[in-house]
């Protein structure tokens, strides 16, 4: 039940944060002077909403293969879920990792 309530919000957040991050990157291309411009131009590059959408969308392609294998067939629940959060969770330590050794 988790792993189905949690895929859905995922979905719904990963809905807003990528009409958020397409939205305020038409701001990043302004040569406005005005300060709103500028603060919503830092809000595109902002480390936390970008690491948020990552995890969204990292644990919400796992738990999605996840579904797609118990729908063909595969009835092991719990070694899927195991499996899929251990992979998501890798890769999201992985991806934290460059991320701020390369660019925060």
């Amino acid at each position: 039940m988790f792993v189905w309530i949690f895929h859905r919000i995922t979905g719904v957040l990963l809905i807003f944060l990528l009409g958020f991050q397409l939205f305020t990157g038409f701001y990043q291309a302004s040569t406005s002077g005005e300060p709103s411009v500028a603060v919503i131009a830092d809000l595109h590059r902002h480390a936390g909403l970008n690491c948020v959408m990552v995890f969204c969308a990292m644990f919400h392609a796992s738990y999605g293969i996840r579904t797609i294998l118990m729908d063909l067939g595969v009835r092991r629940e719990k070694l899927l879920f195991w499996v899929c959060t251990l992979v998501a969770a890798a890769l999201y330590v992985a991806f934290l990792v460059l991320f701020f050794k390369l660019v925060a």
